[in-house]
């Protein structure tokens, strides 16, 4: 039976072992008959030489047995012979070859014997793909064609036939282009042709499917020698075919290997990584690949799925990659990024429960299979040809991180057990890269939360400000630091600005200066002036660090930093500010002149030195800008502070533009270099309120106090068109005032502040701060500021030069569900629970 397919000559093959190889061509008795350009170069005879007689002539080893018929029986009966062993040089040297002795047939029965020789002291030499060369010449089965020079069969080795299917009997007396048939046939005829006319012998490579096996395909390497009579002219041709499909697929399987070393893992981003391997096997072995991920890989977040028995939920995959031969990968009914769900049955849940691969070398879509039971999977298999599929897991210590499917619909070949090995190979490399790109994932989705939570997600600003930030952290892949900004909501319509920076980068740095960040918060909460705020904030450095432990080799959690702290009160338009080892702010006027106040600099904080700070209190015009930063703005490797100020400034000497717009174009960094350090910005607009916003009187130290009190902030809300707050204001405002004339002396101050909230403020000289404690059933007083707490959405006292104000905050319209509770009178038996009272 003959080959139906077609045998396509490919180009000249890297296989000297067969081309360089001397040919002889004997016939039973051991008389050469044919003669190569090989065999004369190999050994320094002419054809003329030789040809006719014995081969002992350059075959010692003829002598040495008893008769040559002997040899040639012993021959014979093993259908042929090889070995190493000496020959004869024509100038009288021995030489050590590898030789192969392969019996040929004749049309009548008769016999003839094909020599090939190598030097093995030149194979020792050639090191590289020495073991290809031994098995050719020796271990190797070898299909050998004797045609004459009208290039019919006349000698052929039984071998020959599992080369291309066709039989002896069929093959006698044919042309190369009647048997087999096919387009490669005219070429081989070509080639075949050209050595009969140089006499130089040639290897071409070629590719053929065979009637036992269609659909696997054979790569056979065939080299084509002249053999010559003692004139030295052409007695016909000799092609010697040797199959080298497991060796090319081996070749091309470790040039697969050596290029996904280059291609995969080049990121650490999963998705990137597992579309390179998709990319890599199409089309290299597969026609369609597809990478699904479990979910939570992607993401970083969420434990992931462990592999072992499976429950009644399985775990949700999303598509991460995906490659086809055709335009579009229609073979895929998701989309990348898309969820992929799971089928209850068949090899996904067996690699699941086992985490091994499944090979499916003839795709079973009969009813009843798995995946008839997917209707989704089995009409995308039907309406694509897939034919033949493998399934292999994607993990990494006993996690599974997904699985890639690889598929066969063009290509006809079944995947087989070496394709599996390959691709597991494959997925096992992209493994490690994913798996690093997972846990990297996990930890920058770690230290961004950390970042997100700890740093403010909206400026509250109010009345006072309007705000803009930027944020760059040094090193975007991490992207977090040591770099924190704040605007605090004060009391009295006022706000605190902080700029602030951790020593150091990452992980440690962001931790660090979560603690500082807090701490920030809560002394602000206390009201306390910039600089005495700075000094409290420096203790606690200090007391923090005083607790971390010495361990060796690891970096303190408590670090050192700077910080500039600054109060803005929109009724003054005053700022005061202090700093401690920070660089000054950068105040821009509505005329876009850029000035840099002469702050004290102060010490860092947490050095231990000690030392007071000093606070400045400066007045910004209306339409001013106020710009705090950290010094990786104003400094690079190259530039020095000066000319990183001079080139903020003028980045900020439009105070028109929006904020955000001079945000983006002050941390524009210079041309060619990335940050250093962390970079932070805060723009500042401040904010005014008008004089009809404020309402201040002084009210004298006796019992008409309150009752003046009352009635002038009942006038005041009824300018405003607050009457609905004079009932709780007038309480609050009496409470308030009844308590400083009780506990101080002097003067009394009242002050309604109309913003975005009420504010009720009443200033004494005493600077004994109003604290809670239990008030008995039988206490004639200290439920005064338990009123005012129930009254007011907050309250509370601050530090002022002389004495102190408690100030109390209302909202302009409460609504029914998060308004005041209603006050009501106290009874005995209700009073006994733990309340606030005044001084």
């Amino acid at each position: 039976m003959c080959s139906t397919d077609t045998a396509t000559p490919g180009s000249r093959t890297d296989a000297p072992e067969i081309s360089d190889s001397a040919i002889a061509m004997l016939d039973e008795r051991g008389t050469v008959l044919g003669w190569t350009q090989a065999a004369e170069r190999l050994v320094g005879h002419p054809a003329r030489e030789v040809v006719g007689r014995s081969a002992a002539v350059v075959l010692p080893s003829f002598d040495e047995t008893p008769t040559t018929s002997a040899f040639v029986a012993r021959c014979r009966a093993r259908q042929g012979w090889s070995g190493t062993i000496a020959v004869r040089h024509r100038d009288g040297r021995s030489l050590t070859v590898s030789l192969r002795l392969s019996m040929l047939w004749g049309q009548d029965g008769t016999v003839r014997w094909l020599v090939s020789v190598t030097d093995v002291g030149r194979l020792s030499q050639e090191v590289t793909n020495g073991s290809v060369r031994e098995s050719l010449l020796t271990r190797a089965p070898i299909g050998i064609v004797v045609r004459d020079p009208q290039l019919r069969c006349s000698w052929v080795n039984d071998t020959m036939a599992s080369h291309d299917g066709v039989s002896r009997d069929q093959r006698f007396g044919r042309r190369a282009g009647a048997a087999p048939p096919g387009a490669g046939a005219e070429a081989f005829e070509a080639v075949m042709r050209q050595t009969l006319r140089t006499g130089t012998a040639s290897v071409h490579e070629f590719r053929r499917r065979l009637p036992a096996n269609p659909r696997r395909e054979h790569v056979l390497a065939a080299s084509f020698f002249c053999l010559q009579d003692a004139e030295g002219r052409a007695l016909g041709v000799c092609a010697i075919s040797v199959d080298v499909t497991e060796s090319r697929r081996a070749q091309e399987r470790l040039a697969i290997l050596s290029e996904a070393s280059t291609r995969l893992g080049g990121t650490l981003d999963v998705m990137r990584t597992s579309q390179e391997l998709a990319d890599l096997a199409v089309p290299l072995f597969a026609d369609y690949a597809v990478v699904d991920l479990e979910h939570s890989v992607p993401a970083g977040e969420g434990p992931p799925a462990h592999i072992g028995p499976v429950g009644e939920r399985l775990p949700v995959f999303r598509r991460a990659g995906a490659a086809s031969i055709r335009q579009g990968v229609p073979e895929s009914p998701w989309e990348r990024g898309e969820p992929v769900p799971a089928p209850p049955a068949g090899p996904f849940t067996d690699i699941l429960r086992t985490g091994r691969s499944h090979l499916e070398p003839v795709l079973d879509t009969a009813p009843g299979t798995w995946v008839d039971q997917d209707p989704v999977r089995a009409r995308t298999i039907h309406e694509n040809g897939m034919h033949s599929l493998m399934l292999v897991p994607i993990r990494a210590r006993q996690v599974l991180l997904g699985v890639a499917l690889f598929v066969r619909t063009e290509d006809p070949a079944p995947f087989q057990e070496d394709d599996l090995l390959l691709a597991e190979e494959l997925v096992s490399r992209a493994a490690l890269s994913l798996d690093n790109a997972r846990l990297y994932a996990r930890e920058h989705a770690t230290a961004l939360a950390l970042q997100c939570n700890l740093l403010p997600q909206r400026l509250r600003g109010g009345t006072a400000v309007e705000a803009a930030s930027r944020y760059l952290p040094a090193d975007p892949d991490i992207g977090v630091g040591g770099d924190w900004f704040d605007v605090i909501p004060l009391s009295g319509a006022r706000v605190a600005l902080v700029v602030g920076d951790v020593v150091g980068h990452g992980i440690n740095a962001t931790a660090a200066m979560g603690r500082l960040r807090t701490a920030v918060h809560m002394l602000a909460e206390q009201e306390l002036p910039p600089d005495q705020l700075l000094a409290r904030l420096d203790d606690t450095i200090e007391r923090l660090s005083e607790g971390v432990p010495d361990t060796p080799g690891q970096t303190t959690a408590v670090m050192g930093a700077t910080c500039l702290y600054a109060v803005y009160d929109p009724v003054t338009r005053k700022c005061t500010m202090a700093g401690a080892g920070h660089p000054p702010p950068a105040i821009v006027d509505p005329h876009g002149r850029v000035t840099f106040p002469d702050l004290p600099t102060g010490t860092p904080l947490g050095v231990g030195m000690g030392t007071a700070f000093e606070a400045v209190e400066l007045e910004l015009p209306e339409g001013s800008l106020l710009a705090l930063y950290t010094d990786g703005l104003i400094e690079t490797r190259d530039h020095d502070i000066d000319a990183g100020m001079h080139r903020l400034g003028e980045a900020l000497a439009e105070p028109g533009r929006s904020l955000e717009d001079l945000c983006t174009r002050a941390t524009d960094t210079v041309p060619g270099l990335a940050p250093s350090d962390d970079v932070t910005l805060l723009l500042v607009r401040p904010l005014s309120l008008s004089p009809a916003q404020v309402a201040s009187w002084t009210l004298p130290s006796d019992r008409t106090a309150a009752r003046s009190a009352r009635r002038l902030a009942a006038g005041r809300l009824a300018e405003w068109g607050l009457d609905g707050l004079a009932d709780s204001t007038e309480l609050i405002v009496s409470e308030l005032v009844t308590n400083a004339v009780r506990h101080s002396t002097g003067p009394i101050g009242l002050r309604l502040i109309r913003h975005q909230f009420l504010t009720c403020e009443v200033f004494d000289t005493n600077d004994c701060f109003p604290h809670r404690h239990r008030a008995d059933t039988t206490d004639e007083n200290g439920r005064g500021l338990f009123l005012v707490a129930q009254l007011s959405r907050r309250w509370d006292s601050r530090p002022v030069s002389g004495g102190k104000v408690v100030w109390s905050e209302q909202d302009l319209a409460p609504s029914p569900a998060h308004g005041p509770a209603p006050v009501r009178p106290l009874r005995a038996r209700e009073s006994g629970a733990r309340v606030p009272v005044s001084l």
